[in-house]
């Protein structure tokens, strides 16, 4: 079954397979686990070379940083910041990046503007001046660390003062490997009746393995069917200074120690599959290592979650592994110890089963699925700690009105998303999508828009050119056969519905209901008539509330010009009627709302009654609307004061949490709207000040302290979500913005000769 998560995304940072190295093959092992794990996720590599011709990658990897080379790791910042990228995840190690200490990679920290995880590959107990800069910097730069063993944990917060709440241990991932005999193997390599003992991993002189040829001799005395394995190809870098002379001196070794027949190398990088036999095929498993300084060895914990019978040195990484009677423990460079240890497990096999038993159990919690699952959980909690403003909370900063300054209109996007047709449903960043073609909401905004501007500001050409076009597009999508309004066209101007929706519908007669009451435009309202007279009886059959409370909307707007038309009162009466049984079906004391789940649009549903109760003079439906609004408001309203919009991936069901994100322009219209008709039927200060808060949600009083409004293009970015902004400025969010805008000024009796506008 396919795990949800929030986290869609994912960017992983460190070297990669084909090159050969142990943080490699990590980056691929865990990226691939994830992508199987989550398969909803989008996993992306970036892969640092170490030489010029790079390597010949996998499609995962989708750019590539040069070591050594500055310029490249700020690109690659870059290249994430401009994509739909969630989370960072950071393999690190010292020699791994360029600089010193590997210090290149901070430019890229510095540069990203995403939550980073960094998994450390190693925790120096003794870190030089320069080590030590950079790991202050990292914990600066990182939202979270990720370390595979206690002593790493502890390290990090005694030796370099991490917050410990930011810091997760998650073992190194396992391949899932059933604990069967390893005679079943062996013929795949010859030794079938050999009882084989393994060293894999790249070679290098700090393996020790020299140690365990000179035990051979002691083994093989009491033992004498014994071999060993030592597998893998010679470090690249290793290889590149000297070339095979560590190699070929293990073999003169094991000439000169008379088990040249026992030893067998296999000069090669094994795949995954390959290793699996060799794992399988092996008895004791051995690293010899020299140095204790080690916080994470791969091939012990490849070999441990095996269930292999384990001798080893113990550095840091095997002493937390082996404990608990997992496995033995020698001392570092002693070679009898070594043939101790091996042949204590020969020579009692019971309790080589046993151990190998603990290890393959404890194993489990070590398999791919699982680290994969909690990495993903380090990944959430890092987008969750992001979710506030990084350097100040907006309750510390107690920002006033004034801190907020109201921006100039800019209508550049407007009229980049608008066409002869109408107005482009999405943008991707912002630049029209024609794919999404267009859709009756939208042009029911725009031109809802277009008819206050028009309020706001001298004629001018091109806004009454948009706003015929948003006209036309309306009337285009009404179908006389049906009397409903059709909502989605492509951009060949095909509808690809036979009807829209109920609030679709009820949204394009909001629009032309407000240029009944407030248009001077003879020709649009005279059009605008005949689409409220025909649209508005098929709204008796509706079931929608937020299309009712629309229509409702619309209604209030018509009677500004014709209070005396007795039919549309009555169906406001039929309207508002339906509301407020909702709420009394559904509403308690701790619950006061129409539905048992607050979803989009909320605050309207509120508004529509707010108008109702006021022009009808009923006091208990203008209660209802104020009182629901209050408490819709209060709910949305966080700790430091700013506005917090019920989110759309969850919304908010009776007895359930709280959505916080992804939050949408829609609501902070919405409720901006419903506050500024609260204020102008009771004139209580607490609803002015409510829409302005609102309003600054855009301009970045809210949860992450960004502005969703962008003043460069004139458009606002989609959403907020949990930790970075929707960057696409579609035209349900850009509109929202602008009639926000609108409503406010005004509201707030702005004269139109000093309102600035912007158009190209």
């Amino acid at each position: 079954m396919d795990n949800p998560t929030n986290t869609k995304h994912i960017a992983f940072l460190g070297d990669y397979v084909p090159r050969r190295c142990g943080i490699a093959t990590f980056t691929a092992d865990i990226c691939e686990a994830i992508a199987a794990e989550f398969p909803e996720a989008e996993c992306i590599v970036g892969s640092v070379n170490d030489r010029a011709e790079g390597y010949d990658y996998s499609p995962r990897v989708r750019f590539e940083i040069a070591e050594q080379e500055l310029d490249s790791y700020r690109r690659a910042a870059e290249f994430l910041n401009i994509n739909n990228v969630e989370v960072v995840s950071v393999q690190h190690e010292f020699g791994i990046y360029g600089g010193p200490a590997g210090s290149h990679l901070l430019e890229f920290l510095r540069d990203v503007r995403k939550p980073v995880v960094t998994t450390l590959h190693t925790v120096l107990s003794e870190p030089n001046a320069e080590q030590r800069t950079v790991m202050t910097e990292l914990d600066a730069l990182s939202t979270r660390f990720i370390v595979m063993a206690e002593r790493g944990r502890q390290m990090l917060e005694t030796i370099y003062g991490v917050d410990p709440a930011k810091i997760d241990l998650i073992p190194h991932g396992v391949i899932d490997m059933p604990f069967i005999d390893s005679n079943f193997f062996k013929d795949e390599f010859g030794v079938e009746g050999k009882t084989v003992l393994l060293t894999f991993g790249l070679l290098s002189p700090n393996k020790g393995i020299e140690y365990v040829i000179e035990a051979l001799p002691a083994i093989l005395r009491r033992h004498p069917h014994i071999v060993y394995l030592v597998l893998g190809a010679t470090h690249p870098h290793l290889l590149a200074r000297e070339g095979e002379a560590y190699r070929q001196r293990l073999a003169r070794l094991a000439v000169e120690r008379g088990v040249a027949g026992q030893v067998i190398f296999y000069n090669k990088f094994v795949t995954i599959e390959e290793l699996k036999e060799f794992i399988g095929a092996a008895d004791i498993y051995l690293t010899p290592y020299l140095n204790e300084a080690q916080i994470t060895s791969g091939t012990l914990a490849y070999t441990f979650g095996a269930g292999k019978a384990v001798v080893s040195t113990p550095y840091w990484h095997a002493q937390e592994l082996l404990a608990g009677e997992r496995g033995l423990l020698v001392p570092f460079r002693d070679s009898g110890a070594i043939a101790e240890g091996v042949n204590h497990f020969l020579s009692n096999p019971t309790l080589m089963t046993a151990m190998r038993k603990r290890a393959w159990k404890a194993g489990r919690e070590m398999i791919w699925p699982v680290v994969a699952r909690r990495y993903m959980e380090s990944f959430e909690k890092a987008r969750a700690s992001l979710s506030v403003p990084s350097v100040e909370t907006v309750a510390e900063r107690k920002i006033e009105n004034a801190n907020y300054p109201r921006p100039a209109l800019k209508l550049d996007h407007l009229l980049k998303m608008s066409d002869h047709t109408g107005i482009f449903q999405h943008a991707i960043y912002n630049v029209p999508n024609y794919h999404e073609g267009y859709c009756t909401d939208d042009n029911a905004r725009a031109f809802i828009f277009t008819v206050l501007l028009q309020k706001m500001t001298e004629p001018q050409p091109e806004i009454e050119r948009l706003e015929s076009s948003y006209l036309a597009f309306l009337w285009y999508a009404f179908d006389a056969n049906t009397s409903r309004f059709r909502n989605f066209m492509n951009h060949h101007r095909q509808w690809i519905e036979r009807a829209g929706s109920e609030d679709s519908h009820a949204r394009a007669l909001w629009a032309v209901g407000t240029a009944l009451g407030r248009s001077h435009n003879e020709g649009h309202r005279n059009l605008c008539a005949l689409l409220f007279q025909r649209g508005l009886p098929p709204v008796a059959r509706f079931s929608s509330p937020r299309a009712w409370a629309f229509a409702l909307i619309a209604i209030h707007e018509y009677l500004r010009t014709f209070s005396g038309d007795r039919v549309v009162s009555q169906m406001r009466d039929l309207l508002a009627g339906q509301l407020v049984s909702l709420y009394r079906a559904n509403s308690s004391p701790a619950w006061q709302w129409f539905e048992r789940t607050a979803t989009y649009d909320n605050a309207k549903l509120s508004h529509a009654l707010i108008l109702s109760g006021h022009w009808t003079s009923q006091g208990e439906m203008l209660a209802i609307g104020l009182g629901s609004l209050r408490w819709l408001l209060e709910a949305q309203t966080a700790e430091g004061g700013h506005f917090t919009p019920i989110g759309c991936h969850g919304f908010w069901t009776l007895g359930g949490a709280r959505a916080r994100f992804d939050q949408q322009p829609l609501e902070a219209h919405s409720m901006l709207s419903a506050c500024l008709e609260a204020f102008a039927v009771t004139r209580d200060e607490y609803w002015h000040r409510a829409a302005r808060r609102c309003f600054e949600w855009f301009l970045g009083r809210n949860d992450l302290g960004q502005p969703l409004y962008d003043p460069t293009t004139g458009g606002c970015r989609d959403a907020l979500l949990q930790d970075h902004l929707n960057e696409n400025q579609g035209a349900e969010s850009s509109l929202a913005f602008y009639l926000s805008l609108a409503e406010l000024t005004l509201a707030e009796g702005v004269p139109a000769a000093i309102l600035p506008i912007c158009a190209t």
